[in-house]
């Protein structure tokens, strides 16, 4: 039997972990069973039970207080994930392996660990040879997009992760409860964006000719290639958490041997759908 994996990953304060939280009682509402391990070793409060814990192999705290190293926050981090690649053991161990396994991990958000640094390839490789089919699941927060240039860093943040990985990625707007009526409207552009209009919203900002041409390559080869899209998440609102679950079990083929279907929503109405959801929650 196949096992399943979502690596939660995304900007320190994108809502890893309320997500994770999210997915947990939204899943047990729905009577499926979700594990949690958290990755994160600086992590210090989240509101899941953990069928593992990074913590227990090693924390940054420790790492940051041994005189013989002197690590800083980052450093210690850097440190404590190279030190749980050369010790998946204690994953496999913690893990175990029961039939149909649903596992999130929350992951550090550290861009680094994505970016030049092997440890996250490393861990979707060993969980590939466990025999996880693995999807990441990139956060950003959706306060932090609604503008032009923000939401081309956030692209690009996704985008260096989909293609360190190598794996199948679902991008999230995550805190759309949080925003206002206006910013609602304001962020629809921003989940299928049309990326040529946002050339002239950004160019139009910068007085230099060659950033004006990097910023005109950057957004042409995302909206050439279709690379990145996104899902809005309302953690208040039941119908949007399944939207994002759904395209999830579709990626990774969840219960396919169950006669998994692909979810209306996908593709052609997850349009229809994303307007839907946002005329119910901006004319409230």
């Amino acid at each position: 039997m196949p096992r399943y994996a979502q690596l939660v990953m995304g900007p320190a304060g994108s809502g890893k972990s309320t997500y994770c939280s999210t997915m947990v009682q939204h899943c047990e509402a729905l009577g499926r069973a979700v594990q949690v391990v958290n990755l994160d070793p600086a992590a210090e409060l989240f509101s899941y039970p953990v069928m593992a814990d990074i913590r227990e192999l090693i924390e940054v705290d420790d790492v940051m207080e041994d005189e013989s190293l002197r690590f800083g926050p980052n450093g210690g981090l850097v440190f404590c994930m190279e030190y749980f690649a050369n010790n998946f053991s204690w994953l496999e161990e913690s893990l175990g392996h029961v039939e149909d396994d649903y596992v999130l991990f929350d992951c550090p958000g550290q861009i680094e660990l994505y970016t030049h640094l092997p440890v996250m390839k490393q861990l979707v490789e060993q969980l590939q040879q466990w025999e996880f089919r693995v999807c990441g699941v990139f956060l950003v927060d959706s306060q932090f997009m609604v503008e032009s240039f923000k939401f081309i860093s956030g692209v690009l943040a996704a985008l260096s992760a989909m293609i360190s990985l190598e794996i199948p990625q679902i991008n999230v707007m995550t805190k759309m409860d949080l925003l206002s009526k206006k910013a609602k409207k304001e962020i629809e552009k921003y989940l299928d964006p049309d990326m040529y209009s946002m050339i002239e919203d950004s160019t139009n900002m910068l007085k230099s000719k060659r950033f004006k041409k990097l910023t005109k390559s950057i957004c042409g080869l995302i909206d050439d290639y279709g690379m990145v899209r996104f899902l809005p998440l309302d953690r208040s609102d039941e119908e949007s958490i399944n939207i994002v679950l759904q395209h999830i079990d579709f990626t990774i083929q969840y219960g396919e041997d169950l006669e998994f279907k692909e979810p209306k929503e996908c593709e052609e109405d997850k349009s229809a759908l994303v307007d839907e959801y946002f005329q119910d929650h901006v004319d409230e």
